[in-house]
């Protein structure tokens, strides 16, 4: 790809990374306000009545004095940058995060580029990269993995896969997602018979099913031993650090998304050979 589409790629990038911050902050808190209004409501208690809190309103603020983020402060990476991290009101310190994941909003576009062209199916597998950035945060901050983000994902795996030649076949991604459903139900199931603890949740059934319909049932072993072995890696570093013990709950949809989103730039000839 020419450079001058590479370079636009990488602002359009940026400011998908932005959105994706909003994302990764609200959602959680809106599901949290969504149970809650619920558990209320099976009680037969009014939920009360809340400021409006979702995706698009209220605007971007400062989390400890509130002010509104000014547009030329909010402006991805460069914003970040001008301010130097600090609030441009109270000096409260930013979270380099918010740079960070603008930058691989724009790397992970350029790289889609890179390789598929500016083709409707690079937009789809940016959508799926995108997708497993903001589930990888979410799980690493709340150990959730929502379905808002994990549902379509999968259906939007299986219509790639039934839309596009460069993708598994529709036979290969249904049985990619089934296989990566029950892989990780029987291993839930197996753990809870044995220990009478639950090892994971569900979310992780759901996030291993899409990436099994968008990288086929080849991927799926591939994609676990990878997750696992960093999720192990870091819970010894946890353990060595002094900051975890045998009960801290490890963010497995994390690794799964960072291990899934790997592989998607790999050759199909590295996943799991055909057995003949």
């Amino acid at each position: 790809m020419d450079g001058p589409v590479l370079a636009v790629a990488g602002l359009v990038g940026a400011a998908f990374g932005s959105f994706l911050n909003v994302v990764v902050y609200r959602l959680p808190t809106m599901l949290s306000r969504q149970w809650r209004a619920e558990a209320l409501r099976l009680l037969d208690i009014a939920p009360p009545r809340l400021p409006r809190f979702d995706l698009l309103l209220p605007r971007s603020r400062c989390r400890r004095c509130q002010a509104p983020i000014r547009v030329q402060d909010n402006v991805p990476v460069l914003g970040w940058l001008l301010l130097r991290g600090r609030c441009r009101s109270c000096a409260a310190p930013i979270s380099p995060r918010y740079a960070l994941v603008e930058l691989a909003g724009a790397g992970l576009l350029i790289a889609v580029v890179h390789n598929w062209g500016v083709t409707p199916l690079a937009a789809c597998h940016y959508a799926l990269l995108m997708a497993l950035l903001a589930l990888a945060l979410i799980d690493f901050d709340t150990l959730l993995l929502p379905d808002q983000i994990t549902l379509p994902l999968l259906w939007l795996g299986l219509m790639a896969a039934a839309a596009f030649a460069a993708t598994p076949t529709l036979e290969n991604a249904v049985v990619g997602a089934v296989a990566g459903y029950l892989l990780l139900w029987l291993f839930y199931w197996g753990h809870h018979l044995l220990t009478g603890r639950e090892g994971m949740g569900y979310g992780d059934f759901k996030l291993l099913a899409a990436l099994g319909a968008w990288l086929g049932w080849r991927a799926i072993l591939p994609i676990v031993l990878i997750a696992s072995a960093a999720g192990i890696a870091y819970a010894v570093a946890g353990l060595l650090r002094g900051t975890a013990n045998r009960s801290t709950p490890i963010p497995f949809g994390t690794f799964l998304c960072l291990s899934g989103a790997t592989t998607v730039f790999l050759p199909p000839t590295l996943h799991l050979p055909t057995i003949d």
